[in-house]
């Protein structure tokens, strides 16, 4: 039996400087240890995220190392995403051949995360940067996936521990439904709101997006509140139906055109004005995103060439990158079907 992809906790390094490159694979190995990775395996990560810091070091500004403990099932694993603002590659499949350097290094770097990773996964551009995506399993997965992938960064306002948004997924035989919830401010007290939110969410997820909408704002009234949406993809129907209260921000995007989902005015658990369900096309090459106001208002993920077609994870992970604000706890969820994907270089799972 395939037991869908979780997410179970995440972290953010910055990688600025040589010494960094150590940090990141101490929390990589740990990490990988508390997930029931063996020694062989946590080697492995060891060397994916040496490899990645090292390259952000040596070519990047800005980078950054993100970190995630993954669950399918008992199943441990750990993604890593590289992030930079550096000049980028004119050409990818150049440089993930081993042998190819443009600084006089041995060139082996990115050819030996693509053949130590499960999953691989890589977008570049001249000028804009790179983002770099490793998943690495503590055991094979079984075979068959699930009909839609997802992608997340969710991480908290620099400087604080806790954060105030959440995500959460519920996966139905025929359906899948998403929420994001950001409470309040920031710190503890927004982080409780959201906390009860996704509870709720989880509680009802039987039941369709307005309703669940309408027992979270039962469940927050004796929190700070908080901005909620939900959205419910059914691949078999071609529809997302979408209810959101406040500022959670949603766009699905198709050949067939982009379309920006609507919320009305308010918070849950006070004020809210109206709950009302939309419901929008989703053909087989969509992709959905849903993110907080931890990110600009308008994001623009197809004016990226190639990026709509990545792995949801790394197109989550570029418009972080680049549209989060930096002043506010930051979430942006990437669901896509399956049949939208291409193939990634060297990509094995």
């Amino acid at each position: 039996m395939y037991y869908p992809v979780e997410v179970r906790y995440m972290s953010s390094l910055p990688v600025t400087d040589i010494s960094r490159v150590a940090e990141a694979r101490r929390a990589a190995t740990a990490l990988a240890g508390r997930l029931g990775f063996s020694e062989a395996g946590i080697g492995n990560v060891a060397l994916v995220v040496t490899e990645a810091a090292t390259n952000l070091v040596k070519h990047a500004t800005a980078g950054e190392i993100l970190l995630y403990a993954l669950r399918s099932g008992q199943i441990g694993g750990i993604e890593v995403l590289a992030l930079d603002r550096g000049p980028g590659m004119t050409n990818v499949a150049k440089c993930l051949r081993d042998g190819y350097s443009t600084i006089g290094s041995p060139g082996t770097g990115l050819g030996a995360i693509r053949r130590l990773a499960t999953s691989f996964d890589i977008h570049s551009a001249p000028g804009a940067g790179t983002v770099l995506l490793a998943r690495l399993w503590s055991e094979p997965l079984p075979a068959s996936p699930p009909f839609l992938e997802v992608g997340v960064v969710s991480l908290p306002k620099p400087g604080e521990d806790v954060s105030g948004d959440e995500w959460a997924i519920a996966w139905f035989p025929e359906r899948a439904l998403i929420l994001v919830a950001d409470g309040l401010g920031h710190g503890p007290g927004a982080a409780e709101a959201a906390r009860e939110a996704v509870y709720t969410f989880h509680e009802q997820a039987a039941l369709t997006p307005t309703a669940i909408v309408e027992a979270i704002h039962g469940a927050l009234r004796s929190t700070r509140g908080a901005v909620v949406a939900v959205a419910e993809i059914a691949p078999a129907q071609e529809t997302v139906r979408f209810a959101g209260v406040g500022n959670i921000s949603g766009i699905v995007l198709s050949t067939e055109g982009n379309r920006n989902m609507v919320s009305y005015n308010g918070t849950v658990g006070h004020t809210v004005r109206k709950i009302q369900e939309f419901t929008y096309p989703w053909p087989t090459n969509a992709l959905m995103v849903l993110y907080s106001d931890g990110l600009t208002t308008h994001l623009h993920p197809e004016h990226y060439p190639g990026l709509i077609k990545r792995h949801p994870a790394l197109i989550a992970a570029t418009l972080y990158r680049d549209y989060a604000r930096g002043r506010d706890d930051a979430t942006v969820v990437v669901a896509q079907g399956m049949v939208a994907r291409e193939p990634a270089p060297g990509e094995t799972g």
